[in-house]
This record gives structure tokens, C-alpha cells and sequence, in this order.
């Protein structure tokens, strides 16, 4: 019985591993004017893709630990940000803030590719294309004492950094991914 299970369970992930969802492939022009194709960039450094809104408190709660992980890895990490559902402009916020994000304004296109309706979206794919991270996949972290009457300010910060947490465990094991091959 227990082995009849086993043989369930590693079906299960290798038929899953197999049918790795692929992330749609983009060419576009940054803010700054630079052509970007996807992937061209997963082929030469780590890439975040983060869905944002400068409006949105979530997304204002995890630029911070996005641009710490930019400082901690360096050239071998870009994020790109895409810029949506906003009428500000994106650049001027990044920059004020400080951010090495490479800025792609008007993404609602690629948002809709991605199938990603909300801020903040952020997807990680791999070298190869695969996606290996996806923000909406995140099992949802319950609000200390259910979290009624927390602002939406108050939510971000609770939840920012437990994504951050998950997206660094994610470019570590590419990293030990690349190391191995």
C-alpha cells in the first residue's frame, strides 16, 4: 500500500515538473528607450518580473525587499518592473525612490499575457523559460488576530516581507540550479 502511494506521488510531481507552465515570451521598449526581449534577459541573468501600480500599498510595501535582493545579487539580478493600471508615470516614481528596476510603462498587454488582473504580480521565470515562481501560487499568510481593521498599509507590511522571503528562496535555488549544470 505505502509503495502503491509513493507510486502515485512521484507521478504526480513528474507529470507536474514535466508539464511546466511556460512564461509568455514579450519584446518591448523600456522607459529609458532600450528594446527588452524576455528571453534574451533569462539568458543572461536572473529576471523578476513584478506587476506594479504606484498606487498600490502592496507593491509600495515590496519594492523595498525587491531592490534589497537587486543589492544583494547584483548584476546577476534584473527586475522588471511593468508598469500597469496606473496613470502616473512609473519611471519618476522608481527613480525618486531609488530603485535599479528596469521600468516598462504601459504593460497592460503583457499583464494580460501573464493573466495578472491585480498588483502586485511577480513571476520568476528560468532560464529556459519555466515559470518558477509565481506570487498568485503563494499559500495565503493569515493577519495576526485576523487581521480586522488592519489598513490595506498594515496588510502589505505583514505579507511583503513573507514574499520576499519566497522569492529569494526561489532565485537561490536557480542559482544552485546553474551552479549544478
Amino acid at each position: 500500500m505505502t509503495l502503491r502511494i509513493a507510486a502515485v506521488w512521484l507521478s504526480l510531481f513528474v507529470t507536474s515538473f514535466a508539464q511546466a507552465e511556460k512564461a509568455p515570451d514579450f519584446a518591448t521598449v523600456t522607459e529609458d528607450g532600450a528594446s527588452l526581449k524576455l528571453s534574451t534577459e533569462v539568458s543572461r541573468q536572473k529576471t523578476v518580473l513584478f506587476f506594479w501600480a504606484s498606487w498600490c500599498p502592496y507593491c509600495k510595501a515590496l519594492m523595498p525587499h525587491l531592490h534589497s535582493l537587486k543589492l544583494e545579487y547584483g548584476d546577476d539580478l534584473q527586475v522588471i518592473a511593468i508598469h500597469f493600471r496606473d496613470d502616473a508615470e512609473g519611471q519618476g516614481y522608481v527613480e525618486r525612490m531609488g530603485y535599479d528596476f528596469t521600468v516598462v510603462p504601459e504593460g497592460g498587454a503583457i499583464a494580460q499575457r501573464y493573466g495578472i488582473h491585480g498588483t502586485p504580480g511577480v513571476v520568476i521565470p528560468d532560464d529556459r523559460l519555466n515559470v518558477a515562481f509565481d506570487l498568485r501560487a503563494l499559500p495565503r499568510r493569515d493577519f495576526p488576530e485576523g487581521g480586522e481593521g488592519l489598513t490595506h498599509g498594515q496588510k502589505a507590511a505583514f505579507r511583503a516581507p513573507y514574499w520576499a522571503a519566497e522569492i529569494r528562496k526561489t532565485l537561490d535555488r536557480l542559482d544552485g540550479e546553474a551552479a549544478s549544470q
